[in-house]
């Protein structure tokens, strides 16, 4: 007899060894009984559009063909997926699987299961298994093949250019148009073909695994990845969609997402016939109805959601499969479905003890082979680094493939698909979880609401009511789909008063759905490199990544919107663009070359070639070889901002431009500022040398590149160095004369800023708050204006020249109190501390010795406002009334916002005072990078992007983002490490506080740890003087 010729199976198929599957069940859990009879065959369709057939006893349960399918697959987190097939009512439906397969499907002959994703996480990091992320690609490929995830153009093209990258590796022209003319990813193609292409020639090096990575980490910020639709109506009959997802239930209006209910908001979810109701917790800040009524096609539909929905709740919610309902006794009312299957958090803890074995896999349609678990794996790179710290190296490519088009997956949508970690260190404790929907009825009479006490609360705390929320920054508004909020701003909380609230404390970057550190992530860090050269490398491309969005700022952002708008002169679009669009391309390949070296040197790509990658001086020496050819650009840039103001000045159609977009949210400092980012680059490289060149002894294998780099880069330093002072004395003027009202030539050859900040000065109404400039000729003094951009004006000046100062405090009974008697007029002064008038004294006696030297006195600068030649006990004819003062002294939520967090505003609401030297200091301690943030009276971590700059910490929930989320202006605040009563029991952790608001952050490494303090220390903290202005180098412009 001949052999019996074997089918080849999905197994087979993908490479896997026969019986060698994973049950879904938990250890000691047995399957459910079925009695042994007549088999029923079943057709499977997989991700990949394959069938394959399974044999089922016909009494079996859905269970036992789900986990026929798994096994098959040798899918150890199969808990993600279901089985989807079509009723006799053609209604798409999920498998029960507790239910026999026969009573779901009457005619298996005739209908196909679809095996699909059916719970969707909200961060692709949490899933432990390249097949996994595998499938979950494939699954983005079929939805965006059949239009469910739409995006616009450069969404759609970016994700499927991840798709060819893993299909057939790197670009070749004539490959890709050839598989992309054989393969229709999505309706139409030809139109985004050159696109694509464009894309993928970004992604060269890029594994299979690398690339599905990449594609979760896009499809997930778009708004309906995981979304399924389920027509219905409001009780007005507006039609809309309904749909769940990991956060709650989400409402649509076509596309477009209107509202959310978060899991913490829903008490309970029932539905009486063909209406779908749900009961929310009572709420007084909420603007909607206690419960909440939508109307559906059919009962079963109806019944179809609400069945997904408490699958969803209890999927990411629950630590463990609910207990199934005792039987009645005599009726039975309402339903006793319930969910079966493992909860995220057991699939989670499961892969992590590695109670699984596991094998290598082939894709389907890649001519690249993937081993799982067999190397170190890509797959477990990303993972690590989204989850912890180590990102050094996630999503290069599509940071590199922006091009400055802000896509869709925003982090405007990133709230709804981002969750905390379900696991908790035990010292954080457990509390019970009064936010969950702990009954879900049907029918005539739902049950009575309970509270799950016996069950340990999930890690997704209430963010609370959208529109009752009085720390709104307008970065968040809308966030979850609530209402929009009037007259919000971008930092409230710079007010002094202590009732004012935290910008963190905003609904993105508060969201319940936010990632979470735990023990887990702590113990996966200790893996990555521990010595400080490998800290000092990644602090190169965590601030070359922040440099790189800068510039794209002006390459991408400004120069699109110049391209939008006929207000700039050609000849000043050139200078600019085409000297900046060189830097970006440069630092984008420096980037990557940056971010490829520490993935070797982490141990987690490439593992099989041989080097020594445990070092940088060699990449940085390469590069800043190169750079010096782009000096000629650098030179360039102190014109282009010459010209820039001077274009300003001349037109108000291109002054209006700047101003609106720097209202823009990417545009999160001055736009001149970025003009000089370059320039503040070099410095910052020059410091990084150092701490290497320092670090490393001189016999170290990376010590002669080192010192060789830092040698050119200090030459480099030294010949722009000059220009840099300039311009920034130049931009600084610049800044401060939008601020001001009443001062026609503030910028003036010549002329030199010192110092800003809040003092009292003295008058017939007694002490009242006034802003002060100080220059090298002059002191202005002004209030805040009650202008619709809250600017400054100036009530008067005294030239330095003649000037004399003396201590008062005796004289007129105030502490810290000065006299300031110039040719004309006299005003007494007073600081706030001891402190801040020493440095006045300092910076002013200076001034008064800079002014002596000069030729004379200044000339009047002043347009409106005239000389005021009243003594100190006299009331000034410009002096705002009580009630004036009153309302200029409220918090910024009156401001806009572009004028609402700027330095002088900081110090007005902080009482305190910045000089040109802190400025100077804060261009050179810039920083970016991950940290861990905790409230003072919350139990978790969240992880968040940080950049520090211009004295202000930016959050954003990725690198990637566009726009920060919210700010936290650091003038003012104490920076100091947590004492033993405040349980923080965590290494690396530094406390920020200004009256009652207290935040704890969270460091990976004593390097990393040393380096935020050293940098937030020099702006918490101002300089004293330790050098002066010189007066022998004038600025001329």
């Amino acid at each position: 007899m001949g052999e019996t010729e074997q089918r080849p199976t999905a197994g087979s198929r993908l490479g896997a060894q026969e019986n060698a599957g994973i049950s879904t069940l938990e250890h000691g859990q047995k399957p459910p009984m079925t009695t042994p009879g007549k088999l029923v065959s079943i057709k499977i369709q997989m991700l990949d559009d394959t069938q394959e057939t399974f044999d089922i006893p016909q009494r079996a349960p859905g269970k036992v063909l789900h986990d026929a399918v798994c096994n098959h697959l040798n899918l150890v987190e199969g808990d993600y997926f279901g089985l989807e097939f079509p009723d006799h009512k053609k209604m798409m439906v999920w498998l029960d699987l507790l239910k026999p397969v026969m009573k779901q499907i009457r005619r298996p002959k005739h209908v196909v299961v679809k095996f699909v994703v059916k719970f969707f996480p909200p961060d692709h990091a949490q899933l432990q298994e390249e097949l996994t992320r595998y499938l979950f690609a494939l699954q983005v490929k079929q939805d965006l093949a059949q239009g469910r995830l739409t995006c616009n153009d450069t969404s759609t093209a970016l994700l499927i250019s991840h798709i060819v990258q893993s299909e057939i590796g790197d670009f070749d022209e004539t490959i890709d148009r050839e598989h992309l003319a054989k393969n229709k990813y999505i309706p139409h193609q030809e139109a985004l073909e050159d696109k694509i292409m464009e894309f993928h020639r970004n992604h060269m090096g890029q594994t299979p695994a690398e690339s599905d990575f990449q594609l979760l980490e896009i499809a997930r910020r778009l708004e309906m990845y995981g979304i399924r639709l389920h027509p219905a109506k409001d009780r007005e009959g507006t039609k809309i969609n309904l749909a769940v997802a990991n956060t709650g239930i989400l409402v649509f209006q076509g596309h477009t997402k209107i509202n959310a209910f978060n899991w913490a908001k829903v008490r309970k979810l029932s539905f009486k016939r063909k209406r779908f109701l749900i009961k929310l917790r009572p709420d007084v800040n909420s603007s909607f109805q206690d419960t909440l009524e939508f109307l559906m096609a059919s009962r079963d539909f109806c019944k179809s959601f609400w069945k997904i929905c408490v699958e969803h709740h209890a999927f990411f919610r629950l630590f463990e499969e609910p207990k199934p309902k005792p039987k009645p006794v005599l009726f039975s009312r309402g339903s006793s479905f319930r969910f079966s299957g493992r909860t995220q958090k057991q699939v989670l803890d499961y892969v992590k003890e590695g109670g699984h074995k596991k094998v290598q896999f082939e894709r389907k349609h890649s001519k690249i082979h993937s081993i799982r678990s067999l190397t170190a794996q890509p797959s477990e790179q990303h993972t690590e680094s989204a989850r912890a710290y180590g990102d050094s190296n996630d999503a290069a490519a599509v940071q590199s493939c922006r091009q400055g088009k802000e896509l869709k997956s925003s982090t405007e949508d990133t709230g709804q698909h981002k969750s905390p970690s379900l696991k908790k260190s035990p010292k954080e404790g457990r509390k019970v979880d009064g936010a969950v929907v702990s009954t879900m009825e049907e029918e005539e009479e739902p049950a009575k609401d309970k509270m799950q006490q016996n069950r340990p609360q999930s890690q997704q705390p209430s963010t609370g009511s959208l529109t009752g929320s009085p720390h709104l920054s307008e970065l968040s508004i809308n966030s979850q789909g609530g209402p929009p909020v009037a007259n919000m701003t971008l930092s409230p909380n710079l007010s002094p008063d202590a009732k004012q609230s935290s910008p963190l404390v905003s609904p993105l970057l508060n969201d319940p759905s936010c990632i979470r550190a735990d023990d887990e992530e702590e113990v996966k860090r200790k893996r990555f490199p521990t010595e400080k050269a490998y800290f000092i490398a990644k602090e190169v491309a965590t601030t070359e990544r922040t440099y790189l969005k800068d510039l794209e700022v002006i390459t991408s952002w400004f120069q699109s919107a110049v391209s939008k708008e006929d207000c700039m002169p050609e000849t000043l679009k050139n200078l600019i663009f085409s000297n900046f669009e060189p830097l970006h391309k440069f630092h984008t390949g420096f980037l990557k070359e940056i971010e490829q070296r520490l993935a070797l040197w982490e141990g987690r790509s490439n593992a099989h070639i041989k080097g020594d990658y445990q070092r940088i001086g060699d990449v940085l020496l390469k590069n800043i070889q190169s750079m010096k050819q782009l000096t000629i650009h650098l030179r360039k840039h102190n014109e282009i901002l010459i010209e820039l103001e001077n274009g300003i000045k001349s037109s108000r159609k291109l002054e209006t431009f700047c101003r609106d977009f720097e209202l823009q949210k990417v545009c999160y400092l001055p736009l001149n500022t970025f003009l000089l980012r370059p320039l503040h680059r070099l410095m910052h490289y020059k410091q990084i040398m150092e701490r290497l060149c320092k670090h490393y002894p001189p016999s170290h294998t990376d010590f002669r590149d080192s010192r060789a780099a830092l040698a050119e880069i200090s030459e480099m330093v030294a010949q722009l160095h000059g220009n840099m002072i300039k311009m920034e004395n130049f931009q600084k003027l610049h800044e401060l004369k939008k601020d001001l009202i009443g001062m026609d030539n503030l910028v003036i050859p010549g002329r030199e800023f010192i110092r800003l900040g809040s003092l009292s000065k003295l008058s017939g109404k007694g002490l009242q708050q006034r802003m002060f400039f100080l220059f090298n000729d002059i002191l202005l003094y002004t209030s805040r204006g009650l202008t619709a951009s809250n600017q400054f004006k100036v009530h008067g000046h005294l030239p330095l020249y003649g000037m004399t100062m003396e201590e008062s405090e005796e004289e007129w009974g105030v502490p810290h109190c000065l006299t300031l008697r110039g040719q004309h007029q006299s005003i007494v002064i007073a600081a706030s501390t001891r402190a801040e008038m020493d440095k006045w004294t300092e910076d002013i006696q200076m001034a008064i010795d800079l002014a002596e030297k000069s030729s004379g006195p200044a000339p009047e600068l002043l347009a409106s406002s005239p000389p005021d030649n009243k003594s100190p006990d006299e009331t000034t004819v410009d002096q705002e009334s009580e009630d004036d003062l009153s309302a200029s002294r409220t918090s910024l939520e009156r401001q806009s916002p572009h004028r609402g967090n700027t330095t002088v505003h900081v110090c007005w609401h902080r009482n305190t005072s910045v000089s040109m030297i802190d400025f100077s200091i804060a261009v050179e301690n810039q920083l970016s990078g991950n940290l861990l943030r905790k409230f003072k009276n919350s139990n978790g971590w969240q992880k968040l992007w940080v950049v520090f700059t211009n004295f202000c910490m930016f959050f954003y929930k990725s690198h990637q983002d566009n726009h920060p989320l919210a700010s936290l202006p650091l003038l003012g605040y104490s920076l100091t490490l947590p004492t033993e009563s405040e349980n923080i029991h965590k290494d690396y952790v530094f406390k920020l506080h200004f009256k009652s608001h207290v935040y704890y952050f969270r460091a990976e490494s004593e390097y990393t740890f040393e380096r935020w303090m050293e940098v937030i220390r020099s702006a918490t903290s101002s300089a004293s003087r330790t050098r002066a202005l010189s007066h022998k180098e004038p600025h001329a412009y």
